[in-house]
Parts: structure tokens; C-alpha cells; sequence
């Protein structure tokens, strides 16, 4: 992994220069902007009972879904279009470098992004002189999911983009997948139909992977311990076929 940094520093340069990035971050900071408006009309029109934050991370997956395929699918996708990943791989650096450097690139791109929009909250508490409105607890445990599920989310994202030399194809596959794990799991975590006896095992693993029920527990400071092994081993899996899919493509080009 002695070439990691030098790949990373790289793709970091090749995100900044993409028009692709800029259109991601303007899209998530003009949505979550106006989202932070709504709250604040909210708030000023009627006494709530719950914290901005926790109102603020509710809708996180909306972002997450066009963020992310905005983010990785040129990754190695435009790699294998271009025929440049064999050129890259024919150097000292390995196949796990080169998918970790562009997950890496990416994943620091998309936590950056979130965590700049916490000017919102500091701003709302400098101006408003209330500390109510920066309650440290479900703010900390908001931007720690984020942080954290973000890691698996770009790590699918990126093994879009590894099964495929379109950019375009790499980006709706990476917006399906990930809206089958938000939307589809919150949906069938919802189904009363899980609630048989029979079905009680199937009803304890949609339980277990429901990232909206996560994402409460974490606003509400509840960190519990198979959350975090949840989205590191769908990172470590994403990011092995990941690998696994540039290898295969490799033998057969």
C-alpha cells in the first residue's frame, strides 16, 4: 500500500477539476439549504419538541441518493471506457490501491461536503443567541452516522462503477442500489406482513440493516455497537467486489 497516498492525492486533484463535483455540491447545498430554511420557518411559526438536528437528518437520504453516483461514477468506470486503468495497473501500484484510492478520494469528498453544512447551525446559534438550537447530542450523533454510513454508501457507488465502462450506466445503478437500501428496506421494515411467527428470523435482519432506524438511534445518542459493524462490513464487501470486478474485467480484456 506504499502508493495509497500518491494515488489518493491524485484522484483528490482529478475530483476538483470534474464538472461532475460541482454540480453534486451545489445540488446538495442548495437542497439542504432550503431544507434548513423549512426548519427554521418551523421553528419561528410554533414551539417544536424536538431538537433542529434530529429534523435535519431526516431527510439524508435524498442527498445520499444523487450525491454518490454523482461522486463515483466516473470512478473507475470512465477508467475502463478510456482503457486507461490497464495502463494504470502495468505501473508498481495494485488493483486494491487504485479501487481504495478512488473510494478514498470520494468518501472524503462527500463527509466535507456534509460537514460544511454545519456553517447552518452555527450560524443559527451565533444569531439567534439561543444554545437550544446547537444541542450538541443529536448534532454529533447525526454527523457520526453520516460519517459512517457513508462509507458504505460510496463504497457501492464505487462497485457501480467497477461493473461498468458507462458513466451513466454507472450512475443509475449506483441511485438503484442505494434506493433499494433506504427506500426498499424502510418499506419492508414497515410490513406488517414480517410480524408471523415464521417470519421472525426475516423480520430480525431487515431490523438489523433498516438505515433509517440507525440513523434515529444515532440523533438520539444511541450508539450501538452492530450499527458500526453493519456498515464496515458492507464497506469491506462492496469495496472486495469492487476489486474482484476490475480483476475479472482485466483477464477477460
Amino acid at each position: 500500500m506504499k502508493h495509497f497516498f500518491t494515488l489518493l492525492s491524485h484522484e483528490i486533484r482529478m475530483l476538483l477539476v470534474t464538472p461532475a463535483t460541482y454540480v453534486a455540491a451545489t445540488l446538495f447545498l442548495g437542497f439542504m439549504g432550503l431544507i434548513f430554511s423549512q426548519i427554521l420557518e418551523e421553528y419561528s411559526a410554533r414551539a417544536q419538541e424536538i431538537s433542529p438536528a434530529i429534523v435535519y437528518f431526516q431527510l439524508f437520504w435524498l442527498p445520499a441518493c444523487v450525491m454518490v453516483p454523482l461522486l463515483t461514477m466516473k470512478c473507475l468506470a470512465e477508467e475502463r471506457r478510456l482503457g486507461t486503468i490497464e495502463t494504470l495497473l502495468t505501473t508498481p501500484v495494485t488493483t486494491t490501491e487504485v479501487v481504495l484510492s478512488k473510494f478514498g478520494a470520494a468518501y472524503l469528498l462527500y463527509v466535507s461536503l456534509w460537514g460544511s453544512t454545519y456553517g447552518f447551525f452555527y450560524l443559527l446559534r451565533r444569531f439567534s443567541g439561543d444554545a437550544r438550537y446547537l444541542d450538541s447530542g443529536p448534532l454529533v450523533g447525526g454527523f457520526l452516522f453520516i460519517a459512517l454510513s457513508g462509507l458504505f454508501f460510496v463504497a457501492i457507488g464505487v462497485f457501480a462503477s467497477s461493473v461498468t465502462s458507462s458513466q451513466s450506466v454507472a450512475g443509475i445503478l449506483s441511485c438503484v442500489m442505494l434506493a433499494v437500501l433506504l427506500i426498499g428496506g424502510n418499506a419492508v421494515a414497515g410490513s406488517n406482513w414480517l410480524d408471523q411467527g415464521i417470519l421472525q428470523s426475516v423480520k430480525s435482519a431487515v431490523d438489523y440493516s433498516h438505515v433509517f432506524g440507525h440513523r434515529d438511534d444515532f440523533t438520539r445518542g444511541v450508539i450501538d455497537i452492530r450499527h458500526v459493524l453493519f456498515y464496515l462490513t458492507g464497506t469491506i464487501l462492496a469495496l472486495i467486489f469492487s476489486i474482484l470486478s476490475v480483476e475479472a474485467k482485466l483477464l477477460h480484456s
